[in-house]
């Protein structure tokens, strides 16, 4: 990747793996008071996904579903705003904050001394991991105690959430790092970023059904990494007899765990691609 290591200094490269991963952990409380000192970020981004699943579950009362099967609204949307706090937290949050730190000249300073981007990437995906976790747990938690919601309690089914939640936030927070190339200021980050983001939700089955869509936009959406993770997080929080209205009629566990690598990949790929110390028309 000739675009990262033109810009950074002969010491970068006398780094082992060692300390650029201890150099990189050490960023991580940095990242995080970053981040929780901008009021606006907290708000849309750690905030967003519980203050949607408390407009939903108060408008949206009664029960789905049939027989024993049957459970609260409440508990219908939690999986899906549990996917869209993954994507706020993976993909706008870190797609914001580096387009502003480009913009600044932040990164452009950072380029100037022996930090790699590797340090950088694992001082992001730290804060992202720490803030998606808080984020969850708030949700959830709103959901038991204010909502009466009865989480699952087999230990198999809470290792299928950590796995779709760890890899759909990597793959999320790799294509976050990838998409803050695209604005072009860091003042014009939003009016891209937000978006974007916003209209993934919609197409992901975060806040309608995805089999409600249609057809054309169901095979559009279908590729999405966040249609994958909510689709998993349902497999999770819902009974075993909603898998009948997933479009192949089953969970696709197996799928799951398939898209969410193949898009980490992706974004990895993409990630290293786009990244730069400065902005392209520097």
């Amino acid at each position: 990747m000739s675009s990262i290591t033109t810009t950074t200094t002969p010491t970068t490269r006398k780094f082992g793996i060692g300390r650029t991963i201890r150099l990189g952990v050490r960023r991580i409380p940095f990242e995080l008071r970053q981040y929780f000192r901008a009021g606006d970020q907290v708000f849309f981004t750690f905030l967003f996904p519980t203050l949607m699943y408390v407009v939903f579950a108060t408008i949206f009362t009664g029960d789905i579903g049939e027989g024993p099967d049957q459970v609260s609204m409440a508990t219908y949307y939690l999986p899906g705003l549990i996917a869209g706090g993954v994507l706020l937290s993976g993909v706008q949050a870190p797609a914001l904050e580096i387009a502003a730190e480009k913009s600044d000249g932040t990164l452009k300073r950072l380029g100037g001394t022996p930090i790699s981007p590797i340090t950088y990437f694992i001082g992001k995906i730290g804060e992202v991991f720490v803030t998606a976790i808080l984020q969850i747990a708030l949700l959830i938690a709103v959901a038991v105690v204010v909502y009466g919601v009865e989480l699952p309690t087999a230990p198999a089914i809470w290792g299928r959430f950590a796995w779709i939640f760890v890899l759909g936030l990597i793959a999320c927070t790799l294509l976050g790092i990838a998409l803050s190339s695209v604005p072009r200021s860091g003042k014009s980050s939003a009016a891209v970023v937000i978006p974007v983001v916003l209209l993934i939700q919609f197409v992901s089955g975060v806040y309608i059904a995805f089999s409600m869509l249609p057809e054309w936009l169901q095979n559009a959406a279908g590729v999405l990494p966040v249609k994958w993770i909510a689709q998993g997080m349902r497999s999770v929080f819902l009974p075993d007899s909603f898998r009948a209205a997933e479009t192949s009629g089953s969970w696709d566990i197996g799928l799951i765990a398939l898209m969410l690598v193949v898009w980490l990949a992706v974004g990895l790929v993409l990630s290293r691609l786009t990244f730069r110390w400065i902005r392209r028309d520097r």
